[in-house]
């Protein structure tokens, strides 16, 4: 029988329901290792399971240094067992799960997340379903940092949270799902193969700023970024890569200052489906001349923790630049 660690990190998946308030649940960090066995004894019937729990908190709260422990705990086991399953809250889980797409390569094991809309306690959850469905993946020949969310497995660096109340509560927008589970599993072809050897080496930068484009966005508010600090900058602009360049509304001065600054600039897109164009329509064409690189077709989730970790990584802007435009982890097609 094949031997998977499981390591709660809390989310809704563990949380109670508050009996003093009533539709209301809250957390629960004095919650057993044994619960998830006792809530679901099917489990045993898979794998020989072992559960950690490094830390407990709403997914909220999770930030790098939440995802080197992840990273750690994983390579610290990584030769005893033959799967890993993280119990992660859905709000930042693919946040969790690209960054550790890029920390852990390259794979030879599933490090399969998961995790439910509805606590695992409650009538109708669909936390018996995913944990099953992500303990039985993480024993099988998939090398991949994966999401399994309501019968499909996505490569963590692929999906994104879409839904606040569906159980189909992530979606992977321009790669289809690695696989499908029904009364059989069907995987896909584009799973990636596993590497020579395996490597931990997680590391984050939190020298990073989200700036996302709006109409009406004043760049008079703007200024003090060049001077903070801040080593890079991901842009959400309008569909293929468009922003204000016109006005007193333009970016472009703003932009100019941050790169004159040797801060590293990326554009990635509001639209989940399809990919950036810097070439397509004339703002594209100016980001260009700037400097600002192109996301592609990478999630806002993975751009901006590709970015993180490789300022971790280098500081010569240029290695930076060339690494964010290449395909690391599958983050890119």
């Amino acid at each position: 029988m094949k031997r998977v660690l499981i390591i709660q990190t809390g989310g809704t998946i563990l949380m109670q329901t508050d009996q003093r308030m009533p539709g209301e649940v809250s957390m629960d960090p004095g919650l057993s290792k044994g619960f998830l066995l006792q809530e679901v004894p099917e489990l045993s019937r898979i794998a020989d399971l072992q559960i950690e729990g490094p830390f407990y908190e709403d997914s909220s709260n999770i930030n790098p240094a939440h995802w080197k422990t992840l990273a750690s705990c994983i390579a610290t086991n990584y030769n005893e067992f033959d799967g890993f399953v993280i119990l992660h809250g859905t709000d930042t889980m693919a946040f969790t799960a690209s960054a550790l797409s890029f920390a852990l390569r390259p794979l030879t094991k599933p490090v399969i997340f998961t995790g439910s809309q509805v606590p695992l306690t409650t009538l109708r959850s669909d936390a018996h379903r995913n944990l099953i469905n992500a303990v039985e993946i993480a024993t099988m020949d998939v090398p991949e940092v994966g999401i399994v969310f309501d019968d499909k497995l996505y490569r963590g660096n692929r999906a994104s949270k879409m839904s606040i109340g569906d159980f189909d509560a992530f979606a992977s927008p321009n790669l289809p799902a690695l696989a499908e589970i029904g009364l059989n599993i069907r995987f896909s072809s584009h799973i990636r193969p596993a590497g020579p050897t395996f490597h931990n080496t997680a590391s984050f930068s939190d020298e990073v700023y989200i700036l996302k484009v709006w109409p009406g966005i004043n760049p008079d508010y703007l200024q003090p970024l060049p001077q903070s600090g801040i080593r890079g900058i991901l842009i959400e602009g309008f569909g293929s890569g468009n922003f204000p360049v016109k006005g007193t509304g333009s970016l472009v001065p703003f932009l100019e200052s941050c790169r004159d600054k040797a801060i590293v600039l990326a554009m990635c897109s509001q639209a989940p489906y399809d990919a950036i164009d810097l070439s397509k329509y004339e703002s594209g064409r100016i980001a260009r001349e700037i400097g600002i690189l192109s996301a592609g077709s990478m999630t806002l989730e993975a751009s901006v923790t590709k970015l993180m970790y490789l300022l971790a990584h280098h500081r010569d802007n240029g290695m930076v630049a060339s690494q964010f435009v290449t395909d690391l982890a599958g983050e890119l097609s």
